[in-house]
């Protein structure tokens, strides 16, 4: 970023611990904080993109585990990306995918090299590594990429929340990696956000957020 170019986000107002502002993104700005509906499969549940903006709302979510089985990162980049496929012009975040592979945590296999699972379609055998998790965000035409993170359940013992924390962590510096790469070659301006992990221990949680802050990402989702 040069010194020409406006930061991604602006405080417009603060009140107290309070704060509202802007967040400005290729397809164009978000007021914050903001109300995201939830367009899994490129499309929000009962609604129409006229429907969706007539509502206020800036900004649509989109989920990378869905669009990657169906109908494929392939045909919606032919397509012109997911703002296009689904006919949103506004801004667009895609998560990683981390928590519908948490869900089928009996399909799947955890490793440092990413994530095996079985999909919930037809069976079929599918990896995710923090590269590829990237790669297909890009692909969509996300505005907002979420870096690749581990989830865990409410009853996930300690040992499994400061696991996952940690395997959170390793793979971060490799999405930012894989996110500078593979952005200088796409549309200018799209942004990464990290995830803070560490279960419900405090000091993971603090521990987790500055290892967030701390790397080259413009965000960080908790």
């Amino acid at each position: 970023m040069t010194s020409s170019t406006p930061p991604p986000f602006v405080v417009s107002a603060v009140a107290g611990r309070a704060r509202s502002g802007i967040l400005r993104l290729p397809r164009g700005c978000v007021q914050t904080p903001a109300f995201m509906p939830v367009g899994t499969q490129a499309s929000v549940k009962a609604l129409d993109a006229a429907d969706v903006r007539a509502t206020g709302a800036e900004i649509v979510l989109a989920n990378t585990y869905h669009l990657m089985l169906r109908p494929g990162a392939d045909v919606l980049e032919q397509l012109g990306g997911v703002s296009h496929f689904m006919r949103w012009d506004g801004p667009l975040l895609t998560d990683s995918g981390g928590f519908q592979i948490f869900s089928l945590a009996a399909n799947r296999e955890l490793r440092d090299d990413g994530v095996t699972f079985r999909s919930h379609i037809d069976g079929s055998l599918h990896f995710l590594s923090p590269e590829r998790a990237v790669q297909l965000q890009l692909q969509f035409g996300s505005d907002v990429s979420m870096a690749l993170d581990v989830c865990v359940g409410f009853d996930a013992s300690d040992a499994e929340q400061r696991a996952a924390m940690l395997l959170t962590h390793r793979w971060l510096p490799r999405n930012v990696a894989a996110f500078h790469a593979l952005q200088s070659v796409g549309l200018p301006g799209r942004l990464l956000f990290g995830i803070c992990q560490g279960g419900f221990d405090l000091q993971r949680r603090s521990d987790s957020a500055a290892t967030v802050a701390d790397a080259d990402v413009a965000g960080c989702a908790i």
